[in-house]
């Protein structure tokens, strides 16, 4: 009787009902406030505390990394209604999630932890493998996002400790073995990446990168960013968005010396998670084109970013970058969600995290019926 009480303590310590809302949840569900183009639509798909970065593990589960209350979440689809299981808590700052061959990976502040043989232990998670524990302890730009590259490789960004200074060992994307050896720095003069995706036919990586603060309401914008081999350095701290000195540093570089973004977005929009639409349920336009999740301003006088944003490419150049889905920012400047992080599904669809409503939202395509 007592094992059996015990046993029922720990299933509720760790679970989380779908239908339940977080104290502190939006009463009412942003997604109704969400516009998107003709014939996309968009609804809450689960209510997850603080929902930050997301991975989809082999057999379907939705992992989602929480970068305020130190806890990691499974999603599991059950027939149409989704099921909400809090896998570990205590962490620091875990906001970074990986799936590689049947483990997770979780990357908290100074650490890399795996998770082994996850998805068929949800309801009693195993004990954390330490893969690597050698990263900077700060929390300013200290939450990771994290993935593994084409080359089978677990890429660790390292924000900058500061808003604007000059490091050693800061503002950089590193990469390393799945079990944490050949730790390496692959690009330098990042400021805080938090989103990573690989093209889907050159295989390359790009990035976000967020720009720094108190230069104005309009500098420096932020970046996309694209980084095809090593060794590259994209300009901080001596010079954003490719063309903006900065005040104070830069005389350490010329910005003819760093790589230029991509594509210039808004000033201080706060880009997070990107992704390259690889699905068939959206119109063909969209395919290998890229998707950034905007979290949205905190210290511009008119907010900006609180948004879904869409780079449109010719190859690897960026010809056009325009609004997606918007909504998420209110008439008087009250933030109604923030997103996150986004990630395709296998049917095409496209789910979105957002930390600031608690909730994963689903975007979806329906052509419009012919006439």
């Amino acid at each position: 009787m007592i094992q059996t009480v015990r046993l029922c303590l720990a299933s509720l310590a760790l679970s989380v009902l779908a239908a339940a809302v977080p104290a502190g949840a939006q009463a009412v569900d942003p997604a109704t406030l969400v516009k998107l183009p003709p014939g996309f639509a968009i609804e809450t798909w689960a209510v997850v505390p603080k929902a930050r970065s997301m991975t989809r593990g082999d057999k379907g589960t939705i992992f989602v990394g929480n970068r305020d209350t130190g806890d990691v979440y499974a999603v599991r689809d059950e027939g149409g209604s989704r099921r909400v299981l809090r896998i570990a808590t205590g962490l620091f700052m875990p906001n970074g999630v990986a799936f590689r061959k049947g483990s997770l990976y979780v990357a908290e502040v100074n650490r890399i932890l795996r998770y082994d043989g996850i998805e068929e232990r949800l309801e009693s998670p195993p004990k954390p493998v330490v893969v690597y524990d050698k990263l900077p302890k700060d929390k300013h730009h200290g939450w990771k996002y994290i993935g593994f590259g084409p080359d089978d490789k677990l890429y660790v960004p390292i924000g900058a400790p500061c808003n604007i200074c000059d490091e050693k060992g800061y503002a950089a994307i590193a990469r390393m073995n799945p079990d944490g050896t050949g730790f390496e720095i692959f690009a330098n003069g990042v400021r805080n990446t938090v989103g990573l995706a690989w093209h889907p036919v050159t295989k390359e990586l790009w990035f976000t990168d967020n720009g720094r603060d108190w230069l104005g309401d309009d500098l420096p914008p932020c970046e996309l960013n694209r980084a095809p081999r090593a060794g590259m350095h994209f300009g901080f701290p001596f010079c954003h968005g490719g063309d903006v000195v900065d005040p104070e540093f830069g005389k350490l570089g010329t910005c003819a010396s760093a790589t230029p973004p991509v594509q210039r977005l808004g000033a201080h929009v706060a880009p997070l998670g990107l992704k390259f639409y690889t699905g068939t349920m959206f119109p063909s336009g969209y395919r290998n084109q890229v998707f950034i999740a905007e979290h949205g301003s905190w210290n511009r006088k008119e907010k900006s970013g609180y948004r879904l944003t869409l780079v449109r490419l010719d190859g690897s150049r960026a010809v056009r970058y325009e609004p997606f889905a918007t909504g998420w920012l209110n008439a008087d400047g009250s933030a109604a969600g923030r997103p996150v992080d986004l990630l395709v599904q296998p049917d095409g669809s496209m789910l979105v995290s957002d930390d600031g409503s608690g909730r994963i939202y689903r975007i979806t395509y329906t052509a419009p019926a012919a006439r």
